[in-house]
């Protein structure tokens, strides 16, 4: 039989997969000897199972039964005894931490005799009756999915009788009234009485968590963070603890260094007379961490001496959740803390420092993603800002946006294209989606453990937490500032993540200073530089010297191309020759699409030749010494005309006013004479090249004249023909014979030696599969992995993105974008057989990826195991790939 229940001290810190992370870093710390309240953890096997059937497995129930007598007989108690009972509290806890996605149900064992003993054993009533109606609120919401509002009005209408605005404020009796309201609301709302047997109440309670694996919030937040769906979540049963006691007791999270900064320190909230998930609601204010040394200095001392051994035995950053117990301590979580990309970047730097983890290792520690986020911009210090407000820098960053007091406002503003701030009293779980779709978050309540914080961390997003002298008023969809401002819905604010400061209306913004190390403004080794730049300096040194994978750069102008090299490119893996032909030489492809006779075409090619050959120079020159791959033409030719429609109107117009219109009439049958109904698998790419004489060689030509004027000019160009959508090699060999030729020709022309470089970019299924024969003729080969993502899955990209892509998201067809991050499965295993081929027949060929996939993290990755020689990706993501292919190196 399988072991599905393991008591804490049977587990560890490695058996995340089984146990969660919650389950295994609570059996790690009992095996460490904390303080730990005694319980056990129902595996992931066991939600698997559950979620596959319906149904629990078979041995699991005399599991529990094993496990819950051990416990009491442990704890000298009873579940839900009369005299003394026993109280657990039912905690999910999934590999990867999830916060406030799943469900959580504390004092489990209360009912009406129960209730009775736990005051006469805490010799507190009014305790014993708000703990009794928190186990009813809490499951009612939880478990019999009773909206909660019902239950936090129940709760004002006591205040508002009472005369009161404080919970603190309520008694023993003001809570009873509470717990029979509470119980009438479950038996109105589910035609049952609130369950008063214990092992119901912990059965039940169970099922629940395993089901909220599967809530909206939790799958979002899984697609979000790329957590499959098949990982499933542990249960931890754990002994209770009251922080809710007096003020002696209380409940807090302490992290060993700032989440949000990286700094050392005494971080996190701590609030008396507590449970936990008041102080992670935000619903009451909490106090700094560092208070607890003045209000309980024996516990605050403990925490300090037990915060410095995990943060060591972990090596990292640890974030930790207690409570205390009239004047005990005890640890009830710990995890390696989520924390913001600047303190990851720091934290590791500072690690490496005190000799506790390699360089190596602290590469590891930090993300593409990560170094992708200390790139956005930040507010200009120098300019005028109207500042109404002040809270805790939750999360760091600049966002500025319209304020809106709702997440399915928040949602639908930012479909429609607009930047939003979401401003709410404090946030929960079901915020999810609007948090997702702001670009900042602010709250007038929490702290930096909040919910609000601790998911805008994660998630990258910038958070202003605990402005209380702002009324942030949702009903009447407003904020009021302490000097009387009203910031309506609507209105543009500006929040700095960074200092905790808000904004009315719009502050500009500034380069970050590690995009001015990146682009040689900043001497990492100056004055100017601050740890943040250094750290990232020093990990970017060694992921460099660490890295097989080169890292090139889409460019199409030389601007882009210097700016790609200052990013630390080693070359061009894309230009784009199309791009060349907008704007005012548009015209001159309509002359060429117009071309009636021979003559015509050659003096409309003619036109052509001289400014690409002007962008070719300039290019080289950028990237003097460095490789360009160059793409001859690759998109249709109707996409360089005006639109079929608003050419008939124009040709309509004139013709009903009697004016001249025969040039608009000759571009309208082009168009016509052109249109496809998928051009996308038409008229493009090489068979461009082939049907339209003399427009890959008028290329061609326009490359090799720029190289010899370089070389003329003492310059070293490197570029590389890229022949594209080849799907045969015989496509290939007819492009390369023209090429060749006219490479010759320009060498005797020029009386310089060009030796350039043909291969093909590899965008369609049949050439990833045919790729043995076509390397006979191709000295590279490029993956366009844009187009070949669309050609696998059949998919017109433009068209599916705004169809069905968001419902294949939500029903977990996909788990991310197929055109964010490769597909591996089906794209990948194309590149993998192309690359296996094509190195079979020419060993020495050349091998990189030049889709939008070259600069996404998990790609990266994906392309340093299949063993390509670089990835090509935008400028601004050129670090971020510098970065995941030493990362990539380092894991190996």
């Amino acid at each position: 039989m399988p072991k599905y229940v393991y008591e804490f001290a049977e587990g560890n810190k490695d058996l995340k997969e089984l146990l969660g992370g919650k389950g295994a870093n609570l059996a790690e710390m009992t095996n460490l000897g904390l303080p730990v309240p005694p319980g056990f953890t129902i595996t992931t096997d066991v939600c698997r199972h559950y979620l596959d059937h319906g149904r629990m497995p078979e041995g699991l129930d005399a599991e529990i039964e094993q496990k819950l007598r051990a416990l009491e007989a442990r704890m000298g108690k009873k579940l839900g005894d009369a005299q003394d009972p026993l109280l657990v509290s039912v905690r999910s806890g999934a590999r990867y931490s999830m916060p406030g996605m799943m469900e959580t149900v504390l004092n489990i064992g209360l009912n009406d005799d129960s209730v009775h003993g736990l005051a006469a054993q805490a010799a507190d009533e009014r305790f014993a009756w708000d703990s009794y109606r928190r186990l009813v609120q809490m499951f009612g919401k939880t478990v019999l999915d009773i909206d909660g509002d019902s239950f936090e009005d129940a709760i004002e209408e006591v205040k508002r009788v009472k005369g009161v605005t404080n919970d603190l404020d309520l008694d023993a009796a003001d809570f009873q009234r509470l717990v029979a309201a509470f119980k009438e609301i479950v038996a109105q709302r589910t035609g049952r009485p609130f369950p008063d047997d214990p092992r119901e109440q912990l059965d039940l309670a169970i099922r629940a968590v395993f089901e909220s694996w599967n809530t909206p919030r939790a799958a979002l937040y899984r697609r979000q963070e790329r957590i499959p769906a098949s990982a499933g979540t542990a249960v931890n049963v754990c002994s209770m603890v009251f922080g809710n006691l007096g003020m002696d007791s209380g409940t807090g999270v302490a992290f060993t260094r700032d989440p949000a900064s990286g700094q050392q320190g005494v971080y996190g909230d701590y609030l008396q007379n507590a449970q936990g998930e008041d102080v992670v609601a935000g619903i009451r204010n909490t106090v700094a961490l560092s208070e607890l040394e003045r209000i309980d200095k024996g516990s605050y001392d403990e925490l300090m001496s037990i915060m410095a051994k995990l943060e060591n035995h972990y090596r990292d950053l640890c974030d930790i959740e207690f409570t205390i117990e009239r004047g005990k301590l005890w640890m009830l979580q710990t995890r390696v803390g989520k924390r913001t990309a600047a303190a990851a970047f720091r934290i590791a730097d500072q690690l490496v420092d005190q000799g506790m983890i390699t360089l190596g290792e602290a590469v590891t520690r930090v993300t593409g993603d990560q170094l992708a986020q200390l790139m956005f911009p930040r507010f200009d210090e120098s300019a005028e800002r109207r500042r109404i407000g002040r809270g805790m820098n939750a999360s760091p960053g600049a966002a500025v946006g319209r304020a809106v007091f709702d997440s399915d406002t928040a949602i639908k503003w930012a479909r429609g294209g607009e930047n939003v701030v979401l401003c709410r009293r404090e946030t929960t779980p079901d915020d999810l989606e609007g948090m997702l779709s702001a670009a900042g978050v602010l709250t007038s309540r929490g702290g930096k453990t909040s919910h609000a914080a601790v998911v805008a961390r994660g998630m990258g997003k910038t958070c202003v937490c605990g402005a209380e002298e702002l009324d942030i008023d949702i009903k009447n969809r407003r904020m009021v500032a302490p000097g009387g401002e009203v910031v309506h819905e609507g209105d543009v604010v500006s929040i700095d993540g960074t200092s905790g400061e808000v904004y009315l209306g719009e502050v500009p913004v500034v380069a970050s200073p590690v995009v001015r190390y990146f682009e040689g403004a900043i001497d990492p080794a100056s004055n100017e530089a601050d740890d943040l730049v250094r750290a990232v300096h020093r990990i970017m040194r060694f992921v460099d010297a660490a890295r097989r994978l080169d890292v090139r750069a889409n460019a199409d102008t030389a601007e882009d191309a210097a700016r790609a090299r200052r990013m630390g490119a080693q070359g061009i893996g894309l230009c784009r020759t199309e791009h060349m032909f907008l704007g005012d030489r548009r015209q001159l492809v309509e002359q060429l699409i117009l071309a009636d006779t021979d003559d015509e075409q050659q003096e409309a090619l003619a036109a052509l030749l001289p400014p690409q050959r002007d962008d070719f120079v300039s290019i080289f020159e950028s990237m003097d010494g460095l490789p360009v791959t160059v793409r001859l033409l690759d998109p249709p030719l109707h996409e360089f005309l005006p639109d079929f429609t608003d050419l008939s109107v124009r040709v309509a117009l004139s013709e009903s006013r009697g004016e001249e219109h025969e040039n608009d009439l000759r571009l309208l049958r082009a168009v016509s004479k052109l249109h496809e109904q998928n051009p996308m698998l038409g008229l493009r790419g090489v068979r461009l090249g082939i049907l339209v004489p003399g427009l890959f060689t008028m290329q061609v030509r326009a490359v090799a004249q720029a190289a010899a004027e370089r070389i003329r000019q003492g310059g070293d160009p490197r570029p590389e023909i890229m022949i594209p959508l080849v799907g045969t090699v015989q496509e290939l060999e007819i492009i390369r014979e023209d090429s060749t030729r006219v490479l010759r020709e320009v060498e005797e022309e020029y009386g310089v030696r060009l030796d350039f470089p043909i291969g093909t970019m590899i965008e369609l299924p049949r050439a990833a599969l045919t790729a043995g024969q076509i390397a006979e003729s191709a000295e590279f080969f490029s993956f366009g992995t844009n187009d070949l993502t669309q050609t696998v899955w059949g998919f017109s990209r433009d068209d599916v993105e705004a169809s069905f892509f968001s419902a294949y998201l939500e029903k977990g067809v996909f788990g991310v974008s197929p055109f964010e991050t490769l597909d591996m499965d089906g794209v990948g295993r194309l590149v993998s057989i192309a690359v296996e081929e094509g190195r079979a027949a020419r060993p020495d060929v050349k091998l990189g990826i030049c889709g939008e996939h070259g600069g996404d993290p998990a790609s990266v990755h994906f392309f340093h195991s299949v063993g390509l020689d670089y990835t090509s990706c935008s400028p601004f993501r050129v670090p971020v790939a510098r970065l995941e292919a030493g990362r990539a190196a380092a894991r190996d």
